[in-house]
């Protein structure tokens, strides 16, 4: 680390804190002390600075899917925000979602050498009783308030957006392709829906579930689409992949979108734009929440003993482009 320090120009302690993650240490100085520590082919023992500092600088990442959108991009976040802190990330990807598998993976990660826990998508925390390692620092997402911080995006004031701007286009009600009931996600914004139609007076029609794949909006596009001419004029869809195979539905079933049909997604995909027509959709920023979650899980194990609590909520905006307009006349 002396020759590090030689190198950079700078003084030991400063080495010791950028390879140690802490905060504090001015970026351009930063990137001398890892191009130097680069050269000269310096690496950290982990155990002897565990043993030293009580700390592995790694924080761990257990996601319940790494092919559904918003865990990929929260993940990406979450990646982000540990490398400019200089963290190195332990990920754990558990497809089953069993009590016996969360349980073991949680298990597992707590067990390993990290010093925090992020845990994406974890809803799943309130349906099976988990054992985290005390003390160890947790930071959860898309979960309800409870024993530890969570970081979620204003899923509620999404869907009031949805429903609200298709019924100022003029729109008599509002159906809904609503996600799976196992998604905490899906339960909230399915509620608001109807909030909102209630609210306003209007009739509330029975949703159609999907499993947030667009073969389940294709298929429950067709149903819908089988319902009288002129019944469905604007539907809200949980998410935008449901929505893409809902639009190819209508447009099997001869229903033009918009001027027959209006559709609003959720999440705004990279490709919404892209959709025919371009889609209407609930812009949710994930890279925030990711990076959210490690900026609280830094604070909690920078600050050992302190326990943090309450949800962060990160706000979303309805992008509107061509797939909504007022109903036929």
């Amino acid at each position: 680390m002396a020759d590090v320090a030689a190198a950079a120009g700078v003084s030991a302690q400063t080495v010791s804190r950028v390879v140690n993650g802490h905060e504090g240490v001015v970026p351009e100085t930063r990137a001398r002390v890892l191009e130097s520590l680069k050269a000269i082919g310096y690496q950290p023992n982990t155990a002897a600075r565990a043993l030293a500092t009580g700390r592995y600088g790694a924080i761990g990442v257990l996601v319940f899917s790494v092919s559904r959108l918003g865990d990929v991009r929260s993940l990406s976040g979450i990646t982000q925000a540990a490398g400019r802190a200089g963290r190195a990330i332990q990920l754990l990807s558990l497809e089953e979602a069993t009590a016996a598998r969360v349980d073991s993976g949680i298990a597992a990660l707590s067990a390993s050498e990290v010093d925090g826990l992020v845990l994406v998508e974890a809803d799943l925390l309130e349906r099976f009783d988990v054992a985290v390692r005390p003390g160890l620092p947790l930071v959860t997402t898309d979960a309800v308030p409870g024993p530890f911080p969570s970081v979620d995006t204003d899923q509620a004031a999404g869907a009031r957006a949805a429903v609200e701007h298709l019924l100022e286009l003029g729109h008599r009600t509002v159906h809904h392709l609503a996600g799976p009931p196992t998604s905490r996600a899906a339960q909230v914004r399915a509620r608001t829906w109807e909030e909102v139609l209630r609210a306003a007076g209007r009739p509330v029609p029975p949703p159609v579930v999907g499993d947030w794949t667009s073969a389940s909006g294709h298929r429950a596009g067709h149903l819908l689409a089988g319902l009288p001419p002129g019944e469905v004029t604007a539907v809200f869809s949980a998410n935008d992949q449901m929505a893409l195979g809902l639009l190819r539905a209508l447009h099997e079933r001869g229903r033009r979108v918009p001027q027959d049909v209006s559709v609003v997604g959720f999440d705004d995909v990279a490709e919404s734009s892209d959709y025919w027509p371009p889609l209407t959709t609930v812009h949710q920023d994930f890279e925030t929440v990711g990076e959210h979650c490690v900026r609280i899980l830094l604070e909690e194990i920078a600050q050992p003993g302190r326990h943090l609590t309450g949800t962060t909520v990160v706000p979303v905006h309805l992008e509107v482009r061509a797939s909504t307009a007022p109903p036929p006349v």
